[in-house]
């Protein structure tokens, strides 16, 4: 019989801290007073209200520890009922070993543990990987976790007032667990991924590696916004032709889980894919730019919604610095 793989439970972790706009920007202006940060300009440039914080001495692996357990509830199974666990984050918690290792030690996995990482989609090829897996047999249960600190990087400075345009989108990001279990089964629940990539415009989003720096132990934050948008071009149309090749159209998907970025952003990419609006859950303005945790958070929120009930379809839509897309199809 051939095999199949589903996700059969979503969870997210939500840290108790809350900063607002107003909060960032006044810490900005308190930080550089040459900067000049305008009141309301997160909220006018990204459509930002506020984002979730956790608290200090938080690690991202914390965080994804906190929605495995969740999902483990979810589904009533016990640690070892785990065969793989993959963590991806965009955050981690050192530079080796893997991040995964520590969630695996918090919750109580003796499986097998990796880390997956490509900026804010990691988590989809994690589920990539995991669906070729548990298609050839290697593994049942594989459980995906990501741990998003993305709240720490707006604390490093800029190096001069003039980098404050390409700081800013560093300030709109924030903190979040998420975790799913894909399983084996007999009829399809993952029913196609596509991917793509344009290598080539790595350089509009970096975070440096404090490990690999000029002054050991420094870290730089730098978005171009234009260049990352423009990295980007045609993505959109190919997901929309990958779509159709799965022998679906816009109309037949019941949920859109799309990477926010921020507002304008999203519109950005609703409109060029004909999404309707009512297909849409909007998280960015009230949880900020939280990676790779985004896509999970959406899901979780329809649920709390009564927007996402067993047998709709999802699609689930990502793009990541470096540039990257993909987009996975799925019947939960």
């Amino acid at each position: 019989m051939k095999r199949y793989s589903t996700v059969s439970q979503v969870a997210v972790h939500v840290p108790p801290g809350r900063q607002t706009g107003q909060d960032i920007e006044e810490l900005l202006s308190a930080r550089d007073p040459d900067a000049r940060v305008m009141p309301g300009l997160l909220r006018q440039m990204y459509g930002f209200e506020q984002r979730r914080v956790a608290p200090p001495g938080t690690w991202p692996s914390d965080l994804a520890a906190a929605a495995a357990r969740r999902v483990l509830s979810q589904a009533s199974l016990l640690p070892d009922a785990i065969d793989l666990l993959i963590f991806a984050s965009a955050s981690e918690d050192v530079e080796e070993p893997a991040t995964a290792h520590i969630v695996a030690q918090k919750i109580g996995v003796g499986a097998s543990a990796f880390d997956v990482k490509n900026a804010c989609n990691g988590l989809l090829n994690a589920m990539e990987i995991a669906d070729a897996l548990i298609h050839t047999r290697q593994y049942h249960r594989v459980l995906i976790c990501t741990g998003e600190r993305g709240s720490l990087l707006s604390r490093l400075p800029p190096h001069h007032s003039n980098d404050l345009a390409e700081f800013l989108p560093a300030c709109t990001l924030g903190d979040l667990g998420a975790a799913l279990l894909m399983e084996a089964c007999d009829r399809p629940g993952m029913l196609g991924g596509h991917f793509r990539a344009n290598s080539a415009g790595w350089q509009a989003a970096t975070v440096s590696n404090p490990y690999f720096t000029p002054a050991l132990g420094t870290m730089t934050v730098r978005f171009d916004s234009a260049a990352l948008a423009s990295s980007f071009q045609g993505m959109e149309t190919a997901a929309l032709d990958a779509l159709h090749a799965m022998g679906r159209k816009i109309d037949d998907i019941d949920l859109f889980c799309v990477h926010q970025p921020s507002v304008a952003f999203t519109h950005t990419i609703r409109d060029a894919l004909g999404i309707p609006k009512d297909k849409l859950v909007h998280t960015f303005p009230h949880y900020g730019n939280v990676a790779t945790a985004s896509l999970p958070l959406q899901m979780v929120e329809a649920m709390r919604q009564a927007r996402l009930r067993r047998g709709d379809l999802v699609a689930l839509f990502g793009l990541a610095s470096g540039a990257a897309a993909g987009l996975v199809l799925i019947e939960w």
